[in-house]
């Protein structure tokens, strides 16, 4: 017994099929994750060095690229070992741990991003109190609130689920620990997590997404607004880089976590989870340096 269970470990199954193709999956992962992390680091290091982006709008992005690289991290080097068959056993503390892990950064992210929104909406309906609105304390102290945020809202959700019991099988049609997989294979009753799941889905996923959608109906307006088409669009260029992360960001988690149940098919949760967690974080960087002209004339110098 372990931890309440009769399973103490798990069997990771990936993407089932030839050596050929799996290899090419690991060569595929490996790529995206060192382009992910060059990328990330990149963005922070160009932040710290250049000055004139030393603005909460550029915190906020550091923090977002911090985050990705953990994030990823916690998926594709575990997803390599399955893939070539080196690392397909898991064990039932660190599978919790891995749940955790991903699903709190998962989070933080949601947070993150409704900060942002409302850092572009101080920035173009208050551009001249700006400066005194969004304070370096006040940015610090939104930061921390969502990774506190983040990790703290899926504490509880890791402990009821660590509570299940799992009689077997021991085998989950995935590359990593989550939520459905862990529900598909436990025999004891799993509705008070998965009311959990939605209702921390509701609170984290929604309700930052509806302040995300809040404050672009307000810039909107405000740059409908503007008499200028240049002045629009230079207004609409300052958030447009963000607007882009947020549609791919909120349109996958949502499919993946706002249900009342869990659903049948783990294969498209699978398909699904590889652009969230490894797909995403890949284009943040590239989102925000191509779409951002700041950005582009610090990297030139």
């Amino acid at each position: 017994m372990a931890n309440g269970t009769s399973v103490e470990e798990f069997i990771l199954l990936g993407f089932p099929g030839t050596w050929q193709f799996r290899v090419s999956f690991v060569v595929v992962f490996a790529l995206i994750y060192t382009l992910t992390v060059i990328g990330n680091a990149s963005i922070i290091a160009l932040v710290w060095r250049s000055s004139n982006l030393h603005t909460p709008m550029y915190f906020f992005l550091c923090n977002l690229s911090f985050l990705e690289i953990w994030y990823t991290t916690g998926v594709v080097p575990k997803a390599i070992g399955v893939m070539l068959g080196t690392s397909q056993t898991i064990s039932f503390s660190v599978c919790i741990l891995q749940l955790f892990f991903l699903l709190s950064l998962g989070s933080t992210e949601c947070f993150l991003l409704s900060v942002m929104a409302y850092d572009r909406y101080l920035a173009i309906c208050y551009p001249l109190r700006y400066s005194s609105l969004m304070s370096s304390v006040l940015s610090v102290r939104l930061a921390l609130s969502s990774w506190l945020g983040g990790f703290s809202a899926i504490s509880l959700l890791a402990f009821l689920t660590s509570r299940l019991t799992f009689c077997g099988p021991d085998v989950i049609n995935h590359f990593l620990c989550d939520i459905d997989s862990c529900l598909a294979l436990s025999c004891s009753d799993t509705w008070p997590v998965e009311l959990a799941t939605f209702l921390i889905s509701i609170i984290v996923v929604v309700a930052s997404c509806v302040v995300t959608l809040v404050s672009y109906m307000y810039i909107i307006s405000s740059i409908l607004r503007i008499q200028s088409s240049h002045g629009r669009k230079k207004a609409f260029s300052t958030c447009s880089a963000h607007l882009s992360v947020v549609t791919i960001w909120y349109g996958s988690t949502m499919f993946l976590y706002v249900k009342p149940s869990a659903q049948n098919s783990l294969d498209m949760h699978k398909i699904v989870n590889t652009f969230n967690t490894v797909v995403t974080p890949l284009l943040n960087p590239f989102i925000y340096t191509l779409r951002n002209k700041e950005v582009k004339l610090a990297l030139g110098r």
